[in-house]
């Protein structure tokens, strides 16, 4: 369904570094809620691509945050670190920062860490210093921030409470469709067929007890989005509708930002499925183009590259 799946070509980052980007050696981390990718850059060139599992606490245990940023400092170096810039779901308090970051301090010691959310990685690496980001992945959550340095946000409450238009609902909308289908007594079509056989099981009354089972979890649906991608670039109707929904709902997050910071845009897009699925790009166009916001984008490079760009701003 994406093209991050194998995020370690450096060609596809910035090959010149920002203007005023800090020299010596610094990491960026993009941490989301099914892998965490880390860059690490020598003088504003990137030298090490590398990605593990998630460490992102909300969405994992802290031991297994906590062993996946090992694995990735083994893999792109620790050490003599000057800065480590990590953005990350969830961030919503200084507390969720400070927990991350004692998390990261010991394999950069001496290093200054700062941790944000990770949609302010998004807006950087789309070249703006104002203007609203929207992440649609895992989850999805908006960010924005105006020339005044007023900063808005929208959605990013996690997938109980919204993450309306991300992998997580497009693969819990796919299981409601095949039930629905089956309740009414229609046949396994399509998309049901593909999303029983990824999951393993011969019918879809047998979707109910996995979807609540301590075996799956946000990750696990998330990954499911794709029978949907799939599915409607076959000519699916319900499963175009699905992306047309995820698009709608995208979009109304990215306005709630714009209004509340007064802005026209730009509006950047990014996320596995944001950057990927044209589809859902595209009903986020329109709807956003029939509320007025024209300047949208859609992030050409991962997000983490946006760290050198923050550091600048920040100096």
């Amino acid at each position: 369904m994406t093209n991050t799946e194998n995020p370690h070509a450096l060609p596809a980052g910035p090959l010149t570094p920002p203007p005023n980007a800090p020299g010596g050696v610094v990491i960026g981390l993009d941490i989301g809620g099914t892998k965490t990718h880390g860059i690490r850059f020598v003088d504003g060139i990137p030298v090490a691509d590398e990605s593990a599992g998630s460490s992102n606490v909300q969405n994992v245990t802290r031991e297994e945050a906590a062993q996946n940023l090992a694995s990735l400092f083994v893999r792109i170096g620790g050490g003599d670190v000057s800065y480590v810039y990590a953005g990350s779901g969830g961030i919503d308090t200084e507390e969720d920062a400070a927990a991350l970051a004692a998390l990261i301090e010991p394999h950069v010691p001496g290093a200054q860490i700062t941790v944000v959310h990770d949609s302010r990685l998004l807006l950087a690496a789309g070249h703006a210093s104002t203007g609203v980001a929207v992440i649609a992945g895992t989850g999805s959550a908006a960010w924005g921030r105006n020339a005044d340095g007023g900063e808005a946000r929208a959605g990013g409450w996690g997938y109980l409470l919204g993450d309306e238009g991300s992998g997580y609902w497009l693969g819990r909308e796919a299981v409601r469709y095949s039930l629905r289908r089956m309740n009414q007594g229609f046949p396994v079509d399509r998309l049901t067929a593909a999303l029983l056989q990824s999951c393993g099981v011969d019918h879809p009354n047998r979707l109910i007890a996995l979807f609540h089972s301590p075996e799956t979890g946000r990750r696990f649906w998330a990954q499911q989005a794709r029978h949907v991608v799939e599915a409607a670039a076959g000519g699916h109707m319900e499963a175009q509708e699905l992306l047309e929904q995820a698009g709608r709902d995208l979009a109304a997050l990215a306005l709630q930002v714009l209004q509340q910071l007064g802005i026209p845009g730009p509006v950047i897009l990014g996320g596995g499925l944001g950057m990927n699925v044209p589809p859902l790009q595209n009903a986020f166009r329109k709807h956003l183009a029939e509320a007025g916001a024209t300047d949208v984008r859609v992030l050409e490079q991962e997000p983490v590259f946006g760290v050198l760009q923050l550091l600048a701003e920040q100096g």
